[in-house]
């Protein structure tokens, strides 16, 4: 019997522990379905949910609406999970399959620099109920709250500061930590203190609430039209934890694990969700007089300190949920890539806290210019990225990934292409990228600006599949694989690990052609 031929060791110019594949798989159906609740209990979803009620769809529409857009979310989430869950490596390392070793920067930046504006302004909203919180229990502080130091006031800043440090005390303590926190606090908590809102409301309504009318009387045609925008919109909106959906899966210990998580999270649980607050939005209308889609300010308008200082613990415990799956974890594995023998992922975690501060975000927030023009254009982004990551997978490789090959720099390696890039992600990448921005963002596109996402994924997996046919060929039409991909890289990390700091070996580089 021969021995498989051993592989050379990883260039540490694209490996360190953090990056290798999982050695351990802990994270089972409910640690996902957690997972979606950190990040489906957010203020901006339920705002969204009851705005389209608020807007003149009835409860019913919105249902079905965010429902079919959650699914689709839900297949998508699938299709990557079983990229994540088989080769074991985060989102930027698979991205070397279509991007090259060194390409994979791209898109991982690209997605860095959207998650750390947004790490900021969550950190930052979450500050302002911190601030309500304050004044509240102590309304001497007010003092305080008038002055301008760079935009924030003395106790903005202290409240600003507070939620960073409470946040990057999570970051640096890693994934399985994250996941321990997710599972028993940040997606239940939520859904205690709404469904609670729920029943106060209701009963206070004494049940005079319609799931059938429309508040503002919009015709059928008009519903069905934002029906179709709050369907795409749903979609466009998870976009960025699909395309870094790898980061999770990768510590799921089987196909089920995952797919359940996804089952329960996304389509029943965000629904779920999605109905208690357009039952909180339609009972504040027979109780307050008035659609109130905002919970934290549900929760001043019932004027009870109590309920006041528990709800503003409630959200603020979300947004540090929110803020750490959607807007912590993608950096974090994101800048580790780019200098993966200095960075590991809390070095980039706090690289990712650090920036957060400098952009300012609460500037960031206030400009509509910012929002609209930048994170938008960078939004516009993730259909044609998520696009080829998965039409590489699923399309032309069949889910054939030599993840050993992906941590070489080797001239002669799978993923090195040219110099480490891939001109054909690029040249697909950049039409669809630049179709998908005018779209969103020139005014005489409007009407079709919700759905441009579409566009980008239908252009760029097109060009890519075009570019690829070769390799599409050679793949043949076989099954995708299930079972987790055998790595050498994956047991030395596993072994290096479990050895003290000062007893690890040391990888040599690889030598590379040109270098």
């Amino acid at each position: 019997m021969t021995t498989p031929p051993k592989s050379p060791p990883p260039d540490p110019r694209l490996f360190n522990e953090d990056l290798a594949p999982a050695p351990e798989r802990t994270w089972g159906t409910y640690s996902i379905f957690a997972l979606w609740m950190s990040d489906t209990h957010a203020i901006s979803n339920y705002a969204f949910a009851s705005s389209l009620f608020v807007l003149g769809l009835p409860a019913w529409e919105v249902f079905v609406a965010l429902l079919a857009g959650i699914t689709i979310v839900y297949g998508l989430m699938n299709r990557m999970g079983h990229a994540g869950h088989r080769t074991g490596v985060p989102y930027p390392v698979l991205a070397r399959a279509s991007w090259g070793v060194y390409g994979a920067n791209i898109p991982a930046l690209l997605r860095a620099i959207m998650a750390v504006a947004w790490y900021g302004i969550q950190t930052w909203l979450a500050s302002t109920a911190v601030v309500l919180l304050t004044l509240q229990l102590a309304p001497g502080l007010d003092a305080y709250h008038h002055n301008s130091i760079l935009g924030l006031s003395t106790l903005g800043w202290i409240a600003f500061l507070v939620m960073w440090g409470l946040q990057a005390v999570l970051l640096t303590r890693g994934m399985e930590f994250i996941r321990k926190v997710q599972d028993f606090a940040t997606g239940p908590v939520v859904w205690l203190v709404v469904l609670a809102l729920a029943v106060y409301l209701v009963v206070k309504a004494g049940g005079d609430i319609s799931l059938t009318r429309s508040l503002t009387g919009l015709s059928g045609s008009a519903q069905v039209e934002q029906s179709l925008i709050a369907v795409s919109l749903t979609v466009a909106t998870f976009l960025t934890l699909v395309l870094n959906y790898a980061d999770f899966a990768r510590f799921t210990p089987d196909h089920r694990s995952y797919r359940r998580g996804n089952l329960i999270g996304l389509p029943v649980n965000f629904t779920a969700f999605a109905v208690v607050a357009v039952l909180v939005t339609a009972g504040t209308i027979s109780v307050f007089g008035e659609a109130i889609y905002d919970p934290v300010k549900v929760i001043q308008k019932i004027d009870n300190p109590v309920v006041t200082v528990i709800g503003a613990l409630a959200f603020i415990v979300a947004t540090i949920g929110i803020n750490v799956v959607a807007n912590f974890v993608s950096p974090a594995y994101d800048f580790a890539n780019l200098a993966p023998k200095y960075l590991n992922f809390k070095r980039g975690g706090m690289i990712t806290a650090l920036l957060a501060i400098v952009v300012m975000p609460w500037k960031l927030y206030s400009s509509a210019l910012v929002i609209q023009y930048f994170l938008g254009a960078l939004g516009a982004f993730l259909g044609p990225l998520v696009a080829i990551l998965l039409v590489d997978y699923h399309l032309v490789r069949r889910g054939r990934i030599d993840v050993d090959a992906l941590f070489s720099a080797d001239a002669r390696g799978a993923y090195y292409y040219r110099r480490g890039y891939n001109p054909k992600a690029a040249a697909a990448f950049l039409p669809a990228a630049a179709v998908c921005a005018a779209l969103a963002l020139v005014p005489a596109f409007d009407v079709v600006a919700p759905f441009s996402w579409i566009v980008g994924m239908g252009l760029a997996g097109a060009l890519y599949a075009l570019f690829s046919r070769r390799e599409r060929a050679a793949a043949g039409a076989a099954p995708i694989p299930d079972e987790i991909i055998a790595s050498q890289v994956s047991a030395a990390a596993a072994e290096a690990s479990t050895m003290p700091e000062a007893a690890r070996p040391l990888i040599p580089p690889v030598p590379v052609e040109g270098s």
